[in-house]
């Protein structure tokens, strides 16, 4: 079948998996053939046995995506969230088929990528936008470092010896101050990963806010806290301790010297999810966590 190239999907996969080969086979394949026009990096396309009429993107820029509808990502939580940055840089809506074990991003498994294909062809899919965060770093009043996360922005010790002495601010005033490991500064969509580990909430994807979930804190008062999604939270580390360490999203990382300031507020431009299903939020969670249900039998009609 001739391509039709005014339908192009960019495909990105954690090729170290042979799960995620054998699926981008599958995928690409059914695409094809049904003459939607596929695009791969080159440096993925070596692991992968792909058909000549595959277009090749040598640079990982996100510009490489334009003119496409869609952005597919084949793998684990890590590659999910790399393919986040492609979808927040290029403005193409992510949908993740989930190869490892959680995979809170990821809207199918691998048993589903016949349908996966067959929804993208039928363009049977909604798109989602999900707040990010935007990071920025100061120290002694200029801005050293910007970044951003979708899941969150995690303020950490830097070595096992001592602990990180920080200062928690919301909204320009002070909250309280401890020794800890860290504080994650979370969106809703990051609550069911690291700030989950940490003991934070689980917070609803429709509901707009931030969270501030300290890592084994050595204090009285070192709850959770959960603030308005306008509010601008704050991590300073005090001057006379070691070096700490902010990672974003678990993937980028600047080391914080100390007396560095780091500021979280709602992200300028939102990650697009496209959704294949309807279900709620509530079943997502009690599917990927194995929940125990058993027993319930629901509101009376």
């Amino acid at each position: 079948m001739t391509q039709n190239l005014a339908r192009t999907v960019f495909l990105l996969a954690h090729t170290g998996r042979p799960a995620a080969i054998r699926s981008a086979e599958l995928v690409v394949k059914g695409l094809l053939r049904h003459g939607i026009g596929v695009r791969v990096l080159e440096e993925e396309a070596r692991d992968l046995p792909l058909p000549d009429e595959v277009a090749l993107v040598k640079e990982a820029t996100p510009q490489c995506l334009d003119g496409c509808e869609l952005l597919i990502v084949l793998g684990g939580d890590g590659t999910l969230l790399r393919g986040a940055e492609f979808a927040r840089a290029s403005g193409v809506p992510m949908l993740g088929v989930n190869l490892g074990r959680v995979g809170f991003l990821a809207e199918a498994e691998r048993d589903d990528l016949d349908r996966v294909v067959d929804r993208v062809v039928a363009r049977s899919y909604e798109v989602e936008e999900r707040m990010t965060v935007d990071v920025v770093v100061h120290r002694n009043g200029d801005i050293v470092h910007t970044d951003w996360a979708l899941n969150e922005a995690a303020v950490q010790k830097a070595g096992a010896e001592k602990l990180l002495e920080v200062v928690l601010e919301i909204d320009g005033r002070p909250v309280t101050g401890f020794g800890c490991d860290g504080v994650v500064l979370s969106t809703p969509t990051g609550s069911t990963a690291y700030a989950f580990s940490a003991g934070g909430p689980v917070v609803w994807p429709e509901v707009e806010a931030l969270l501030m979930v300290p890592i084994s804190a050595h204090a009285l008062f070192a709850k959770p806290l959960v603030t308005s999604p306008d509010s601008v939270l704050a991590v300073e580390v005090l001057p006379h301790i070691p070096p700490g360490v902010l990672w974003c999203d678990g993937r980028r990382t600047v080391e914080l010297p100390p007396g560095a300031r780091v500021e979280v507020r709602r992200g300028a431009v939102p990650v697009r999810l496209a959704r294949l299903h309807h279900s709620s939020f509530t079943d997502r969670l009690v599917a990927k966590f194995a929940l125990p249900t058993t027993g319930w039998r629901g509101a009376p009609h």
